[in-house]
């Protein structure tokens, strides 16, 4: 039993059951308290499920509030392809399709563990491993979105997983071939969540700099590998530059994403401003401007709001932090005003390991310097050092996650959706952290008083 249990722990396979376990279970409870009819229906209308719909009815990637409005880039390409095979598959707008992609979203999102573990267990031992993979299985957000939202929420999540792993094992790679896959990983994802792209550079200088191999050779499979996420990503900049006769690499929606956080709705002395935004409002003036004109009229709203109260604007971004790290804008004030145990476990673990995250960061930032320190080098990365400067450099790939990737949406607006593709490195630095307090409380207390 000693080893057993032991092993049980550190089992890969038995974290990933676990987590479909969990989150199917939680997809069957809910939709046994829904009717078929409304599980077919509501959770498709949205823009993923309305450019779906006319993919599979044969109208392109087009009428993104499901009118007849002519092509859109309004989101990326990949998702609302995987729900349009769905339609076809099982039917348009029914319960199947429905089931459909919620499996879809369980198995993308359990299968994010399996990078956890092999990222954190190069980092950390097994042990940091098995944690961080245990910690996303029962994560209570993760277990909910893939049900929650038809939308490339969890795909996200499981690539920017992936594209954490891939960088670590690239950076002791000198083979091509590795070098092109990862850029092919690149362009799936920027085609799936153009916002993933923030970290790229980050990423890939990272690779070069502590990479093996000449310093020359090193640059060259990088622009390889930039060429190729380019390359994927280049048909579909083609098809938005034809149907719009302007530059669009992936998605066109920022101007609108800007305006949602940033207009008169925010400003309690604006005359004649609107009190609500309504869908059927913003359809009907998308409809009648076209989509590139409506997001030229909505850039300019959001930049004119947001050069007249930069003292508010200020505020505002205080506010999106706060959204974007726990759920919403007044955690305090909602976590007493639920009565729903789900919400509360939702805000509370999103706290938790946002504030485990920090502390994760900070054992590496420390861990880092420390091993500087004791090798007597703390000019950067030298060519040729191989695995040992690799591991003195690893607090980058991991921090660019959550210190990078929110930027965009505290400017823009933020939900606890948003940061769902990088809980997966939430969870794995908090782990980090929980094995670093353990390290140290052992060491002070001793393992049998623990």
């Amino acid at each position: 039993m000693n080893r057993a249990i032991p092993k049980a722990v550190t089992s890969l396979a038995l974290v990933v059951i676990v987590a479909m376990g969990v989150r199917l279970a939680f997809a069957w409870d809910q939709a046994r308290k829904v009717p078929p009819g409304v599980l077919g229906i509501v959770p498709f209308q949205q823009e993923a499920g309305n450019i779906a719909y006319a993919l599979a009815k044969g109208q392109g990637f087009s009428n993104v509030f499901r009118m007849e409005t002519g092509p859109t880039a309004w989101l990326a390409p990949v998702y609302p392809l995987l729900v349009a095979a769905m339609f076809k598959l099982f039917g348009v707008f029914t319960a199947r399709a429905f089931f459909a992609c919620v499996s879809l979203n369980i198995l993308f999102s359990s299968a994010a563990a399996v990078p956890l573990f092999f990222v954190g267990k190069r980092i950390g031992g097994s042990g940091v491993g098995a944690g961080a993979a245990w910690l996303w299985a029962v994560y209570p957000s993760g277990v909910m979105m893939p049900f929650e939202w038809i939308w490339d929420t969890s795909l996200s999540a499981l690539l920017a997983a992936m594209i954490l792993w891939a960088t670590l094992e690239l950076a002791e790679s000198e083979g091509w071939l590795d070098w092109g896959v990862y850029g092919v990983l690149w362009g799936l994802a920027l085609m799936t969540n153009p916002a993933l792209g923030v970290v790229l550079p980050v990423l890939l200088g990272w690779a070069v700099l502590c990479g093996r191999g000449a310093s020359q050779a090193r640059w060259r499979r990088a622009a390889l590998a930039a060429g190729i996420a380019i390359l994927c990503c280049l048909p579909w900049t083609i098809r938005n530059y034809v149907a719009f006769h302007r530059f669009i690499p992936v998605r066109s929606n920022l101007p609108f994403e800007l305006w949602l956080g940033n207009n008169d709705i925010f400003d309690e002395h604006a005359r004649n401003g609107r009190k609500s935004i309504t869908r059927t409002e913003e359809a009907r003036s998308y409809a009648q401007l076209g989509e590139t004109a409506y997001m030229q009229m909505k850039w300019q709203s959001a930049i004119s709001f947001m050069s007249a109260h930069p003292g508010l604007e200020l505020r505002l971004t205080g506010r999106k932090f706060t959204a974007f790290w726990v759920g919403t804008e007044s955690p305090v004030k909602n976590f007493h005003e639920t009565d729903s145990y789900l919400i509360r476990a939702i805000l509370l673990s999103s706290f938790v390991s946002a504030i485990g995250a920090l502390f994760g960061m900070v054992v590496l930032w420390r861990k880092q310097q420390r091993t500087a320190e004791r090798s007597g080098d703390r000019r950067g990365p030298r060519e040729g050092q191989g695995n040992a400067q690799i591991t003195r450099q690893l607090a980058w790939p991991l921090a660019v996650f959550p210190l990078l990737f929110p930027c965009l949406y505290y400017v823009t607006h933020a939900d606890l959706r948003y940061r769902h593709p990088i809980d997966p490195v939430v969870s794995l630095l908090a782990a980090i952290a929980v094995r670093n307090a353990y390290a140290l409380a052992v060491a002070q207390f001793g393992a049998r008083d623990l």
